[in-house]
């Protein structure tokens, strides 16, 4: 699972996308890089824990970052709201708590992975359609407040590196409760 870290920092000119959008793909591959190096080699057991009855677990933290981005590829490519069907077929990733508990758990690691990698495909695919002008185009957004698609897409990238931590701090509490320390 391991990136090929040799141009991972560097933010520069991918190849088939535009200047502007290739900025923004290289923040999401150094996301997505390091989100996979967090949760690479994890079990069922491990992706599965809670740290308490309301909590997150990675599996869900995964299968939110999945969800996220599909919303965002209604929001901003097709330009409108999610239908009510995609609205429930993503609510257990979107909502998270008790739905996405009892939708998001008994998976591998490899099912979160190629959502992930699914998602991600699709949106790296309109990127390629797409000219940096529409990073810039501006709608309503939150709070009646004018936003970009520049910062819807740096909202997704923002979102996974926010539940990054979680994962991180959720391994660390995992390893203390399967593993105390002898005092």
């Amino acid at each position: 699972m391991g990136a090929d870290r040799s141009k991972l920092y560097l933010i520069d000119q991918k190849e088939g996308f535009s200047p502007t959008f290739s900025h923004l793909v290289s923040m999401m591959n150094y996301v997505r890089a390091t989100t996979l190096e967090e949760v690479e080699g994890l079990s069922i057991e491990e992706l599965d824990f809670l740290v308490h009855e309301e909590a997150n677990s990675i599996g869900m933290l995964l299968g939110h970052m999945a969800a996220v981005e599909t919303i965002y590829q209604i929001v901003t490519f097709e330009k409108r709201d999610p239908t009510e069907e995609e609205e429930e077929t993503l609510s257990a990733g979107l909502e998270l708590g008790e739905k996405g508990q009892a939708a998001l758990k008994g998976f591998d690691l490899e099912h979160y992975l190629a959502d992930l990698q699914a998602v991600r495909e699709e949106t790296y695919s309109k990127f390629h359609t797409l000219a940096d002008e529409w990073l810039f185009e501006q709608t309503n957004w939150w709070w009646n407040e004018q936003g970009n698609n520049y910062f819807k897409w740096f909202h997704v990238l923002e979102d996974e590196l926010n539940h990054r931590g979680q994962i991180r701090m959720i391994k660390k509490i995992y390893s203390r409760v399967k593993s105390p320390l002898v005092k």
